[in-house]
């Protein structure tokens, strides 16, 4: 795609702020609390919190799946992995949201099911538990809240998190209700609906990742602002080839080709567009192609070898 253009220094982001020990110690706080919640379901014969447990298991592994990502975007690229695996970010974020949309499926499943015939619970045991659940994931929560508003992978943790305190939270009211009225079907109704606010929730983060796996243009950046940015820089005739994309859930790139007929404009250009790109649209890594003329290379499938292995 291209735009003709009427006319009337490359930036990196500063390395994003660790969150080992955050995750450490949300690991460490939640592997503890399914041991407990476990313990105690088997002690009073409750499979509500045993499945909780269970349930609260996935927690840990969308924790170490997230920790895993962050460790994963350090590593340096090499002649295997040019960019690094920077993309770990984006697909933990994406495996994060199938978690807990799959464990939001088997608590609304349950729940339908003890609908149909609900029984007595331990209200007062139950209620324990779930309020130390609500404190637990409250607090792990907590851990993530700063960097889920520029981390897509940290967001998918915090929600994860988020949406536990919601369940257990959920847990206490109906524990609460079913001592002071007896009601047994109010827990599976208040598992339900909680489910349904967590699938509504968690189905944006689902669809930012999916988007950016398959290369998509972040939703921060609107690309005709950036391609008008780039057509009116002076001496540009012309944008094509125009492409924007997530390396990873913190960092964008761009590649454009400039058609720039009075000759290349040195390196002063470059560089103040690559800051002024990195200042206003969040794009950190900017590779321009500077042509005297249009030239129609950018897009072409990959070449075949002029050699081929008679093996093959």
């Amino acid at each position: 795609m291209s735009e003709h253009c009427q006319h009337h220094g490359h930036a990196h982001t500063h390395a994003p702020a660790t969150y080992n020990r955050a995750f450490a110690l949300g690991i460490g706080l939640n592997l503890a609390f399914v041991l407990i919640e476990a313990g105690y379901g088997w002690k009073v014969d409750s499979l509500a919190l045993l499945a909780d447990a269970g349930h609260n298991l996935s927690d840990v592994a969308g924790l170490v799946l997230a920790w895993g990502a962050t460790l994963a975007e350090r590593l340096q690229p090499d002649t295997r992995h040019t960019y690094g695996w920077k993309r770990a970010s984006i697909l933990a974020a994406f495996a994060n949201a199938i978690l807990l949309l799959m464990a939001m499926g088997a608590l609304a499943w349950e729940a339908a099911q003890r609908l149909q015939a609900p029984g007595a619970t331990e209200g007062m045991t139950i209620m324990v538990i779930a309020g130390i659940g609500v404190v637990i994931n409250g607090v792990t929560a907590a851990l993530f809240m700063h960097g889920s508003k520029t981390d897509l992978n940290l967001r998918g943790a915090f929600l994860h998190m988020a949406a536990d305190a919601l369940v257990s939270l959920g847990v206490v009211v109906s524990g609460a209700l079913y001592l002071w009225q007896g009601w047994n079907w109010l827990d599976p109704v208040v598992s339900l609906l909680v489910a349904l606010l967590i699938v509504a929730g968690t189905w944006k983060l689902f669809r930012q990742s999916l988007h950016l796996l398959f290369d998509g243009v972040p939703a921060s950046i609107e690309l005709n602002e950036v391609r008008n940015y780039l057509c009116r820089l002076p001496g540009v005739a012309e944008v094509h080839d125009l492409h924007v994309w997530a390396m990873s859930s913190q960092e964008t790139a761009l590649t454009a080709h400039l058609v720039m007929p009075d000759g290349h404009p040195g390196d002063h250009f470059y560089q103040q567009t690559a800051a002024t790109l990195h200042t206003r649209f969040g794009i950190a890594h900017p590779t321009l192609q500077i042509e005297l003329t249009r030239i129609d290379d950018g897009c072409l499938p990959p070449a075949t070898s002029a050699k081929r292995n008679p093996h093959e």
